[in-house]
Parts: C-alpha cells; sequence; structure tokens
C-alpha cells in the first residue's frame, strides 16, 4: 500500500527527499516532478495526493513513503498516538494520499537523516531549544562534565566538619573495627542509593530538577511533588546549618585572640549573614563561576588532607606528644582497634547516627541535572566515584588516626617520665609519658577521646585543617544554595501547588531560577539569625534520607512492575538491594531521631495528600500507572478464575449514552449508584460509513472521557462504528467488558417521539430490547418528563436514527457531525446540572415490583438510598394482591423483603390492580394505536402476513385482541401510579416483557407510552433477566 509506482526515468542517486512544496512547486513551474535540481536527485511518484511530511524514493530499492529511523522522530515524543516529526503517519502508508499543506516543510538531505542524527539548522525543530546541536542564535548554556559537575561536587557535599572534628572522636569511642563498620554501613546505604540514582537517570532523559525530577517522573507527581517541596526547604536550611559551621569556627578562632566583634551568639549572625551574602553572590553570577568557587574549596580540602598524612609520618615533637600524638605505633593500633564506650553517646547506635549525616550528600551532582553536558553518564559515573573516593578517605582518616594518637593525654610537658616508672599505668608509659592521673579522673583534655581538633594537631601545620574546615563548610553551603533553587524551580514549573508559580521563571542562557535564589536566600538567613539549629538539624537529615527512601523505592518500583518502559542503561543495580536500601533509610531515619522521622512522614503524607485530592492534570508515565495496570490485569484474570456468587452481584452497566455530554441526566442516574461498587460503560453508536466515521471516533473519544472525569462519574467511554444503530449496540453488546467485568445490564433512555419517528428505528429500537434479553441482560429504560436529551441546548448534532430535528431526544447513535468540537472543548463546555446531582430531600423511591424478575428491581433503588443525595428518601413498595388476602399477601412480601436485608419497611398491596379503568383512558390507549392498525378485518395468518410484508410494526386486529387484558393493565397501572406516587422523588416499576415475533413494536411501544406517560418523577422500567440477584443465604 505504501509502494508508488515506479516513473519511465532514468535510475538515479536518491541524494535528498522531496516535500510537497518542493514538488508542487516544479509542477507550477513547468517542470516534472522528477527533474533533477540543485541538491536533489531523486525519482519520485506524482505527488498530488501526498500528505506525509517528505517523500524519500528509492531508499530500499523501489519507491516508498516510507522513512528510515532518525533522532528526530523520537525527541519530545510525549504520549502514545502522538505526531512524530518527519516520519510519515499511519494514514500516509496505509490510505489514499490526499495533500496536507499544514505538515509541508523544507526538503532535507537523506545523508543528514539516515545516521540517525538530528539536522542542523533552523529545520533542527523543538529539541534545539532544550540544548541540542543545530542552534547557533544564541550562547550555548554552561554545561559540566562527570568529574567537575558530579563528582566534585558530591565529594564536597559529602565531607564535612566531621571529616575534621568528629571522626578521630567516634574511632576512640568504637575503636578502629567497629568505626569501620560504622562506615561501610553508612556507604552501604549511599552506594545502594547511588546505584539507584545511576538506574533512574539513565532510563530516559534527565532535564533540570534533580531529585525531584527523577523521583516524580518515577513515581508520579504525589510522592515526587511532597518530596520536591520538602527536599528544597531542607536544602534551603542547609545553607544555614554549613553556614553556621563556619561562622562557629571563625567564632572560636576571633576568642582565641580575643577579638570578638560583639559577643559569641551575635558574632554567628554577623559572620553567617555575611558569609551566606558572599556565597549568594558567587550563585548569582553563574553556574561557571560557582564550579570554579568549587574547585577551589576542593583543592583546599585536598591540601589540608594531604597536609595531615605528612603530617602522622613526621617525628612528633615534646609538645605532640604531650597530647597524645606518636607517630605509627603498633600498640597504639591494637589499643585503639577495640572500641572504649564513653559518655551517654558511647554505643553503636548513638555513633553511627553521628557519623551517618557525613556520608550523605550523594545528591548534589544530581540536584544540578539541567546544566549536566549528559546527564545520563555524568550522574552514574561521578555520584558512585564520589562515593568511592570519600569512603576510602574516612576508612584511612581513621585508621591512620587510630595508630598515631592514644585516647588519653593531658597536653602537660611536665608528665613526662622516665620508660617503666613504676605506679604508671596505659599505653603511654612506654613512650615515656604518664598520663594516669587524668585518665583516672577523666580529666583529660587531649588524646582522641577528649580532644576534636586532633587532625589540626596532628597535621603538619595546623591552619591548613581550619583552611580545610573552611572548605567543607563553605563548599556544602554552596552546594545546597544551588541545589535548593534549581530543585524548586522545576516544581514550581509542574505547577502541582499554589502559590509557588512565581518562584519558577528562569533567566539567561541557563535558565538561572533567581528568584528561587533570593527565596533561599530569605529563609538561609532567617535560620542563621536562629543561630542554633540543633533541634532542626534532625528534621533536615531525616527529610534527606526520606529522599534517599523514596529513590530506592522509586527504583525497586520500576524494576517489579515490569513496564517494558522500563530500560535504564546502567545495568549494576539490584531491585531488592534498592528495596532493602528505602527499608534502612526508613530504619535509620529513626534511630536517628524518632520524632524529627514522624514530623517528616506527616509533612510527607500531608503533601501527598494534597496533590491526590487536587489530581493535577499531568502525564509522566510513571511506575505507578504501570503498577496500577498490572493490579488491574492481575486482578481481572483473578476473576476470571472465580465463579460468579449471586452475594458478589453487582449491576454492571452498558448505558447507551451516544455522546456523554448529550444526556447528563442518564449518566448521574447510573454513576450515583454504580460509583466505587461496580463497572458502568458508555457506548455510542457512531452511524455511517466506517472510513468516515474513524476518524470522528479516534478524535472524540478522550474529549469524552474528560468530559466523564470533570462530572466526577467512574466510568469508561467507548464506541463502535455501524451501518445502522441496531447492529452498533449488538456490537457493544457482545464486545463490551473483560472477563468477568462485563456489563450485565442494559441502560437506554425512553423513546418519546416513537408515534412520529421512521418506522425502521421504532422496530430498531423495541430490536435491542429483544437483543439485550437474548443475551442474558438485564433492561432499564428511564423516562423524564422533560426529557434526557440536551444536545439541542448544546447546538450539536442531532441523531437522525432516532430524533426529528425538532424534538431531539433519547438516541444513543449519532451521524454526521460537522460541528464536533475537539475534545479539548467537549472536556472544557458548561456543565448541565441534572435532578440526580441534588439532594431530594424527605421524597419517596416508590418501587412497583409487580413481576419477579429476580430483584433487580428492588436492588438498583436500594443502591441509589445507600447515597448521600438519597438518604433521606422513605423506600415504598407497591405489589398486587387481591383484596381478600391483603394482610396475608402482605406479611408474605415483608417477610420476604426483611431476609433480604434491604430496610424496606413500607410495603403496599394494590388491590385494585385488576379493576376496569377509566373509559376516557381506554379511548386515548386506543387512539395510541390507532396509526399502526392493520385493520386487516380478523383475517388468517397467511393473509395478515402477507398484508404486513414490509412493515412489521403494525398491529393486526387478533394481536389487539389477544393482548387487551394486557393492554387494559398498563392503562390502569398508570391510574395507579398517577394516584400514589405524584410526589415521589423516583419511581421504579417493572414493565411488561413483549414476545419475540409475537407482540409487534408499535403494540410494545405503547404498552410503555401508557404505562409511563403524564408522571412528573423520574421512572425508571427495570426489567432483570430471570436470574436471582438478591439472596438471603449466607453462602
Amino acid at each position: 500500500m505504501a509502494e508508488l509506482p515506479i516513473p519511465d526515468v532514468p535510475p538515479a542517486r536518491c541524494s535528498g527527499r522531496f516535500t510537497i512544496s518542493t514538488l508542487l512547486g516544479m509542477e507550477e513551474a513547468g517542470r516534472g516532478p522528477y527533474t533533477p535540481t540543485e541538491g536533489s536527485s531523486c525519482d519520485s511518484a506524482q505527488p498530488t495526493q501526498l500528505s506525509s511530511s517528505t517523500l524519500c524514493t528509492r531508499t530500499f530499492g523501489y519507491n516508498t513513503v516510507d522513512v528510515v529511523p532518525a533522532y528526530e522522530h523520537y525527541a519530545n515524543s510525549k504520549g502514545v498516538g502522538d505526531p512524530r516529526k518527519g516520519r510519515p503517519s499511519l494514514a500516509d502508508l496505509h490510505s489514499i494520499l490526499k495533500p496536507d499543506p499544514s505538515r509541508l516543510r523544507t526538503p532535507v538531505s537523506d545523508v543528514q537523516h539516515s545516521n540517525g542524527l538530528p539536522e542542523a539548522g533552523p529545520e533542527a525543530g523543538l529539541e534545539e531549544a532544550e540544548g541540542e546541536p543545530g542552534r547557533d542564535s544564541e550562547p550555548e548554556p554552561v554545561r559540566f562534565g562527570w568529574v567537575k559537575g558530579v563528582m566534585i561536587r558530591c565529594m564536597l557535599n559529602i565531607w564535612g566538619v566531621i571529616l575534621y572534628l568528629r571522626l578521630p572522636w567516634i574511632t576512640a569511642q568504637a575503636g578502629i573495627a567497629l568505626t569501620w563498620l560504622i562506615i561501610l554501613m553508612s556507604v552501604t546505604v549511599t552506594t545502594i542509593t547511588g546505584l539507584s540514582i545511576s538506574a533512574i537517570s539513565t532510563n530516559g532523559k534527565v532535564k533540570s530538577g534533580g531529585t525531584y525530577f527523577l523521583i516524580s517522573r518515577s513515581l508520579g507527581p504525589e510522592l515526587g511533588g511532597s518530596i520536591g517541596l520538602i527536599f528544597a526547604f531542607a536544602n534551603a536550611v542547609a545553607v544555614a546549618m554549613h553556614t553556621v559551621g563556619f561562622a562557629e569556627t571563625v567564632r572560636d578562632l576571633l576568642q582565641e585572640h580575643n577579638s570578638l566583634i560583639v559577643d559569641p551568639t551575635n558574632d554567628i549572625r554577623i559572620i553567617g549573614v555575611i558569609t551566606v551574602t558572599v556565597l549568594l553572590g558567587i550563585s548569582l553570577a553563574g553556574m561557571e563561576w560557582e564550579a570554579k568557587a568549587q574547585i577551589l574549596f576542593f583543592l583546599v580540602i585536598l591540601v589540608s588532607f594531604i597536609n595531615y598524612l605528612v603530617g602522622t609520618v613526621i617525628p612528633a615533637t615534646a609538645e605532640k606528644q604531650a597530647k597524645g600524638f606518636f607517630s605509627y605505633r603498633a600498640d597504639i593500633f591494637a589499643q585503639n582497634f577495640v572500641p572504649n564506650w564513653r559518655g551517654p553517646e558511647g554505643s553503636f547506635f548513638g555513633l553511627f547516627s553521628i557519623f551517618f549525616p557525613s556520608a550523605t550528600g550523594i545528591l548534589a551532582g544530581a540536584n544540578i541535572s539541567g546544566d549536566l553536558k549528559d546527564p545520563a553518564i555524568a550522574i552514574p559515573k561521578g555520584t558512585l566515584m564520589a562515593i568511592f573516593w570519600t569512603t576510602m578517605s574516612y576508612l584511612v582518616l581513621s585508621a591512620t588516626i587510630g595508630a598515631c594518637v592514644v585516647r588519653d593525654a593531658s597536653g602537660s610537658l611536665n608528665d613526662s617520665v622516665a620508660v617503666g616508672s613504676p605506679g604508671c599505668e596505659g599505653l603511654a608509659c612506654s613512650f615515656g609519658w604518664n598520663f594516669t592521673a587524668c585518665a583516672q579522673q577523666q580529666s583529660c583534655r587531649y588524646g582522641l577521646s577528649n580532644y576534636y581538633q586532633s587532625m589540626s594537631m596532628v597535621s603538619g601545620f595546623g591552619p591548613l585543617i581550619t583552611a580545610g574546615i573552611f572548605g567543607a563548610t563553605l563548599s556544602s553551603a554552596l552546594a545546597c544554595l544551588v541545589s535548593a533553587p534549581k530543585v524548586f524551580q522545576c516544581l514550581c514549573k509542574d505547577q502541582l501547588y499554589p502559590l509557588i508559580g512565581f518562584f519558577g521563571k528562569g533567566y539567561g542562557r541557563n535558565s538561572e531560577p533567581i528568584r528561587g535564589y533570593m527565596l533561599t536566600y530569605v529563609i538561609a538567613v532567617g535560620f542563621i539569625l536562629i543561630a542554633e539549629l540543633n533541634a532542626i538539624a534532625p528534621i533536615i537529615s531525616n527529610f534527606f534520607l526520606c529522599s534517599y527512601a523514596l529513590i530506592n523505592f522509586s527504583c525497586f518500583h520500576a524494576s517489579i512492575t515490569n513496564s517494558p518502559g522500563w530500560r535504564p542503561s546502567f545495568r549494576y543495580y539490584s531491585k531488592w538491594a534498592a528495596l532493602f536500601g528505602a527499608a534502612v533509610s526508613v530504619v535509620i531515619m529513626f534511630l536517628l531521631t524518632w520524632w524529627a522521622a514522624l514530623i517528616a512522614f506527616g509533612i510527607v503524607i500531608f503533601l501527598l495528600g494534597y496533590v491526590l485530592y487536587k489530581k493535577p492534570d499531568v502525564n509522566w508515565g510513571s511506575s505507578m500507572q504501570a503498577s496500577s495496570y498490572n493490579m488491574a490485569l492481575n486482578y481481572s484474570v483473578g476473576l476470571s478464575e472465580v465463579d460468579e456468587h449471586i452475594k458478589n452481584y453487582r449491576p454492571q452497566c452498558l448505558v447507551l449514552t451516544g455522546p456523554p455530554n448529550f444526556r447528563p441526566a442518564l449518566v448521574d442516574f447510573v454513576g450515583t449508584f454504580t460509583k466505587n461498587l461496580s463497572l458502568m460503560l458508555c457506548g455510542n453508536v457512531l452511524i455511517g460509513p466506517w472510513k468516515q466515521k474513524m476518524p470522528e471516533s479516534r478524535l472524540m473519544a478522550d474529549g469524552h472521557t474528560k468530559w466523564l472525569m470533570k462530572r466526577k462519574i467512574k466510568a469508561f467511554y467507548t464506541d463502535v462504528v455501524a451501518e445502522d444503530l441496531r447492529s452498533g449496540v449488538q456490537m457493544l453488546i457482545q464486545a463490551a467488558g473483560l472477563g468477568k467485568m462485563r456489563p450485565n445490564i442494559l441502560v437506554l433512555g425512553y423513546k418519546r417521539n416513537w408515534q412520529t419517528a421512521s418506522p425502521q428505528s421504532l422496530e430498531d429500537y423495541v430490536g435491542i430490547l429483544h437483543d439485550a434479553f437474548d443475551f442474558k441482560y438485564g433492561v432499564c429504560v428511564m423516562r423524564m418528563k422533560e426529557g434526557l436529551n440536551v444536545s439541542g441546548v448544546l447546538q450539536a448534532h442531532v441523531n437522525l436514527t432516532f430524533e426529528a430535528a425538532e424534538h431531539p431526544e433519547n438516541g444513543t447513535g449519532s451521524r454526521a457531525a460537522p460541528g464536533t468540537a475537539d475534545p479539548t472543548t467537549l472536556a472544557s463546555e458548561q456543565q448541565a446540572s441534572t435532578i440526580f446531582q441534588s439532594k431530594q430531600g424527605k421524597k419517596t423511591i416508590d418501587i412497583y415490583w409487580l413481576f419477579d424478575d429476580g430483584g433487580l428491581t428492588l436492588l438498583i433503588p436500594y443502591l441509589l438510598g445507600r447515597k448521600k443525595r438519597w438518604a433521606k428518601c422513605k423506600i415504598r413498595v407497591f405489589v398486587g394482591g387481591q383484596i381478600n388476602r391483603m394482610d396475608e399477601e402482605r406479611k408474605a412480601i415483608v417477610s420476604l423483603l426483611s431476609k433480604f436485608r434491604l430496610g424496606f419497611h413500607e410495603v403496599h398491596i394494590l388491590p385494585d390492580i385488576n379493576q376496569k379503568p377509566r373509559p376516557e383512558h381506554i379511548k386515548r390507549f386506543d387512539e395510541l394505536i390507532a396509526p399502526f392498525r392493520l385493520n386487516d378485518g380478523f383475517k388468517d395468518e397467511a393473509t395478515v402476513n402477507e398484508m404486513r410484508q414490509g412493515c412489521p410494526w403494525k398491529i393486526s386486529d387478533e394481536e389487539v385482541d389477544k393482548n387487551r387484558a394486557k393492554s387494559l393493565r398498563q392503562v390502569r397501572l398508570n391510574e395507579i401510579l398517577r394516584d400514589y406516587s405524584r410526589d415521589a422523588a423516583l419511581i421504579a416499576i417493572t414493565p411488561p416483557i413483549g414476545r419475540k415475533g409475537r407482540c409487534p413494536s408499535s403494540l410494545y411501544m405503547a404498552w410503555l407510552e401508557t404505562l409511563s406517560q403524564d408522571l412528573r418523577p423520574p421512572i425508571i422500567l427495570t426489567r432483570g433477566n430471570q436470574e436471582n440477584v438478591l439472596t438471603f443465604y449466607c453462602q
């Protein structure tokens, strides 16, 4: 179908691809379409009916509209079914080609497309706006590789003051062995998280937004939005934490030299505000300057670390020996290898909770994902390398300082003694120092267990360690100052929460979130002014751990759902390891600070609930969607394995609504009693040629579904294309549903204009009811005094099968729709209000259970009465009976209803149901059927059949006579309904059944018309399939 005839011209090398504009232009210029032009030589077919964007010839040795795979065909792809740039549509390949000027574009070279890369120049498309090659009009934004952008940034964020001030003390408490265990346990969590980050970041193109982007695009907006907001806030407060750490160090130096500015507390505030202002200036200068500052901090830390290692091999001076430093000694290593717990924090998990925050910071590189050259390569490589090198530094530091410094030392030069002096206890005695007195009194000021500045003391040049502390704190503060706005900007652009969109605007070539920087600055200054962050610090640590848990869970969840879209190029991950990492992260949250963990979970749940309530209109192809599909599939298949039981019967409705917005009352009625209970499927029959109606079907299906969702109706929409209404409904009845999730009730509107409509449409309508019974469906026909079809009000098309143009009513199919709106317009149109959307108050629901249909006539009103809008209505049940047995029959029905546990207590017996109706009403019925009578004079059956040839809806005299009693029963029932139920909120009645082939369609419609006419309340004519839907047994 996609092949084109080869013209009789000499073959030529295909060096280009013609477009419609090129071909039409050559024709207008008087040249043939196959005349070689400059830069293009290609055989082509006649292009006058081409609708694809390009026409490539002789790609595979024959003429074809097909194109070879290319990058641009997949770039910016969003949802299933969206048109792709440059690729011919299925209609181009499959159908008759027609020109489409809206899709024309300039010719491009085959050479450019055959290599799978986007072409350069102004034709390169939408991807250029996001930094793809081929855009020269604006300067390229700054992009970083894996070393500068991720590894160095993560190492700086992982390293902190704990490296310098707390790791030696932890080594003294836990011993080298358990310290290594603490380090490796912490690194295990961060490594698993790093592997999960690597897997998620290589499963598609990563844009700006960092942690929030990864989690939200994996788990969906609910969890992603909540963690994005608290993660951005935690980074903003972490700026204050690291800045205060720097300010405290500077304050201590000022105190040593008696040079305080004001007082210790205010000095922290002054230094902190000045510092964070300088850091803000570096950030606002651009990512390039920020990266240079980070490299400077990195070099300072490396120099300080080398300075420490050099100091460990320099022979110890007497002053250093007095403070416990004796260079490398095997016996010191042996003593410090085992733990020596001291103080209230002297426990394994106590020290673990102190050290673990120093292993975090692995998200610093991912948080600037939008500023990386290739996030899919940079994030895995840089993050894992940062974890490796920082882990090695921690292990080396704990081992080296544990082999050089004793736990207790006095720092006094007067404590030197001769080796082997009596009364000297402890390891230092063998080195000529007696620290026994201060060790026993626990008053030693120096040694690993007492002196936090042990690294500075051991190092070759102490001020370099102070410079390293400055570099660690400032680099972490700067990383958080950059991370918070970047994450928050992406969250603002997604518009998941109100009042934050103002901060999403970007400036410059890197789309810098300047407003986000200012907000982060204000938050940081606010917490710096508190100058006491011991209370808020545990909450921040828990926020970061919460992010780790969700990242690991994202990786596990995406893997376990088996979605075909989960194809990370990073293969070195395990879904079970990711699950373990998520669980351990949660456990560590409670080990660190249980109350902070509860606060973190409370905030996440609150934000999660808000997004679930608002239901933002976003679709990111999350693993939650894949999981929902898996669950639905598994449960649906599981249902098929279980036999049906009456106790689990649910009214699953196929509602012939046509376009659902045409019959909102019918939709609301069924949606009311099926919501959160059973299946509702809105069916529409598009009447007309298949080729003509299929485009309309594809176009409108999404709009009708959105209309239902906007109306908060939990239902599906489906349509079929058929030559006539009845055959379309037959298709729906047979094919609708899946497994046990299949309709068992056909719901449709009453055909008000049956007397004036075409006889064939009348025959089709009654035939649909017969078809439903043939397929074991129950039937529910709804009639309202004002009608159901509001298409005239909507100025939409009219169903010509059911309705005349002046009375558009209750059709379920549609013919031509020249004014059909697009899906967006359809979903946004004003919603029509119906009686089923308002509270009914203390009215009644009247059930006329005249025939035993299995209980469906009782069940639907019962389900309706359980809803809030109908809860105050009193339900009355009317049954036929004899006047001399009224009490017995009433007791029998009350007893039966009590066994059904429906709560129906008001039962009325209708003894006068068999009385003769009033003459004027009988006359009205006779006048109703008069136009449809055959008036055959009671001739024989063969003659009647010959007279009725071509008009099967006609009623013979014999049929009128045979069904006289049944007809009068409908007249009498209408009188009873008007007497008893004129003020009811709803009437449910069991209609008669016309025997197929024996009751003409016009006679049956006359019965329904007579039964339900002149009634103010809505009336539902409900007939089950004669199988039980109620039971009073428990098994």
